[in-house]
């Protein structure tokens, strides 16, 4: 692999990709560290030092998305997180709205118009999120049980000044994902997420080291590693895994030529829906916390979500985060894979499953498959997003563990498609790539 990086350095197209998102993602963890106007940076260090768990609570998905910008309060804070939830709202009114699934289907210029609507709605989403922070922080809430000021000044004035900042930077970083997409390596979205997510690997698995009674901490600290590097196999294995469905093309006689008579094949992904189950999962968990937030409401039902609901090692807690990881993963891949369509285009085509014939028996086909692969999917994340809780159980590492659901997921992932990537360039000028 060392081998292979150093001939890519060597490409000059190639080192000028690699170099070119290095240094997106040094601006972007530049802007991570660059406090909001109107933010007083000492109140905010006071209270992040106060607070036990950074990445617990309502804010704690943006915060992992952020690279630990949205408690640090950073024109950075919001992170990618609005664009990642207007992707996913275009994902899903594309299949409930005829003239967005007309545009999905005029191919690239269709999906040109449908990227421009993300944008759009990144930008009110932002907005909207930053009108939520600035209002949380002015109220006191952002950080519980810490009294101290985080604004130097509540007037209205610093406060637009503040959602104006906010929503400019998360603009600003999806420009510079997009850069990254047409000028460097990798989707440029999915880079700046594996860059905020890794950025807080190295303090979280120091808090465990320094936490940690035996041997000073080290041996918590290399069983942590020790897990992780586990987890990675695992998630590697099964992010690989994927069920082929043969396919042959019937030979057809135009003339005095043939065509077709090809065989390929329908790769079905063991985890076809990816990370997304996980963050819908845990948005909806977080509603009730929402709920009991703003109410301001210390009866018995905002008790018991308190017990049940937002501590991760209460047992309902953890079934209802499994339940609704599996019940998402299946619906998720429902509406994103329509066996329909793909037998449709196979018959048009001329195509047809071996021992299955075209039409409806290769529809029933496809979703029985489909149905028998989902479900370890979904079960293998259920059982990688309950990681935080028992490393919270075993360990009392909280928040702090980095191994865990939705980050391990995404860095792999991530990982995986950007060696891909690079690879498949080695390979365009004949070099020996990763793999052998």
């Amino acid at each position: 692999m060392l081998t292979a990086f150093a001939r890519a350095f060597q490409t000059p197209d190639l080192r000028k990709k690699l170099l070119f998102t290095l240094g997106i993602v040094v601006l972007f963890r530049f802007g991570a560290h660059v406090p909001t106007p109107g933010v007083s940076y000492q109140n905010v260090q006071y209270c992040v030092a106060q607070i036990e768990d950074s990445n617990a609570g309502l804010f704690g998905l943006v915060n992992m998305f952020s690279g630990g910008a949205l408690m640090q309060l950073t024109i950075f804070a919001l992170g990618i997180m609005p664009y990642i939830t207007a992707s996913i709202i275009l994902q899903l009114l594309v299949v409930v709205i005829p003239r967005l699934e007309a545009l999905k289907k005029e191919g690239q210029a269709g999906q040109a118009k449908i990227t421009q609507y993300t944008r759009y709605l990144t930008v009110a989403l932002a907005v909207l999120q930053a009108t939520g922070l600035v209002a949380t922080a002015r109220s006191g809430s952002l950080f519980a049980g810490c009294t101290e000021p985080i604004l130097t000044d509540d007037g209205m004035f610093t406060v637009l000044v503040m959602i104006i900042t906010l929503t400019s930077a998360t603009a600003l970083i999806m420009w510079l994902g997009e850069l990254i997409t047409d000028r460097g390596i990798g989707n440029g979205m999915s880079m700046l997420m594996f860059v905020s997510i890794a950025a807080g690997f190295p303090g979280a698995l120091w808090s465990i080291k320094n936490g940690g009674t035996l041997a000073d901490g080290w041996i918590e600290f290399g069983v942590v590693i020790a897990c992780g590097l586990a987890m990675v196999g695992l998630v590697v294995f099964v992010e690989l895994a994927q069920r082929r469905i043969p396919v042959q093309y019937a030979k057809r006689m135009i003339g005095r030529r043939s065509y077709g008579g090809t065989s390929t094949y329908i790769p079905l992904k063991v985890n076809q829906a990816g990370v997304i189950p996980v963050i819908f999962a845990s948005s909806l968990l977080y509603i009730p916390l929402l709920l009991v937030q703003f109410s301001g409401s210390d009866g018995v039902w905002a008790d018991w979500i308190q017990r049940h609901l937002v501590q991760m090692d209460s047992p309902i807690y953890l079934l209802s985060y499994f339940t609704l990881i599996v019940f998402f993963a299946f619906f998720y891949v429902a509406i994103t894979f329509n066996p329909e369509d793909v037998a449709e285009n196979m018959k048009k085509y001329g195509g047809f499953i071996p021992g299955i014939r075209a039409g409806r028996p290769t529809v029933e086909y496809l979703s029985y498959v489909l149905n028998r692969i989902t479900w370890p999917g979904s079960i293998y994340l259920g059982l990688i997003a309950l990681v935080p809780a028992v490393a919270l159980i075993a360990f009392n590492a909280q928040g702090e563990f980095p191994f865990g659901g939705t980050s391990i997921l995404i860095i792999v992932g991530v990982g995986l498609e950007t060696v891909r990537q690079i690879e498949s360039q080695l390979h365009q000028r004949n070099y020996e790539g990763f793999l052998r």
